[in-house]
């Protein structure tokens, strides 16, 4: 992979991971243009290193990345759980890195997103009360229909994802980094 792709995820991913952190959004110009200039520049390389035919798989890959990469989070997103920002810059790193490191990355900003969320709930007191809860509706779901009503939306996506894309984007981008190498 071109360092060009791994260098623009995380650029993309730093410049959302600020926006969110500070405003709560990451705009589409980014998230949407970080997408399709994927998509072009994977084409571009493509052909210029092998050709039409190599260029069109390359442009597949991207596209194939972005639809891989934004599966999970556009179910999260559906049931509430994720902004649109998020879900579309999922999408964008995927077709950056294409679908392997596409995934990882999704894989490891989740992770994160998971550890930071636990110490944030812990700085706050609520940890033991929010693990509490979810065991109740764990073992009783016929109850989490009845009080689903009382949870406002804010409440389901209070976390800032952004910051914890860029962990993972940059965890991704440490872990291969013989990527980065010159060859």
């Amino acid at each position: 992979m071109v360092i060009v792709f791994v260098l623009g995820a995380v650029l993309v991913s730093a410049v959302a991971a600020w926006t969110d952190f500070r405003t709560g959004f990451i705009p589409n110009w980014l998230t949407v243009g970080a997408l399709v200039a994927a998509i072009v520049l994977h084409f571009a390389e493509g052909t210029y290193y092998g050709g039409l035919r190599l260029g069109l798989e390359e442009a597949a890959f991207a596209i194939a990345g972005a639809v891989f990469c934004a599966i999970g989070p556009a179910a999260m997103y559906f049931a509430g759980g994720m902004g649109g920002g998020d879900l579309k810059l999922f999408a964008a790193i995927g077709a950056l890195l294409q679908p392997l490191l596409g995934i990882e990355t999704e894989a490891y900003g989740l992770f994160a997103a998971a550890i930071i969320a636990l110490a944030n709930l812990a700085y706050r007191g609520h940890l033991f009360r929010v693990v509490g809860s979810s065991f109740a509706l764990l073992f009783n779901p016929l109850r989490a229909r009845e009080n689903r009503r009382e949870i406002p939306r804010e409440a389901l996506t209070w976390f800032r994802l952004g910051p914890a894309i860029f962990i993972g984007t940059i965890a991704t981008t440490l872990i291969h980094g013989y990527a980065l190498l010159p060859q």
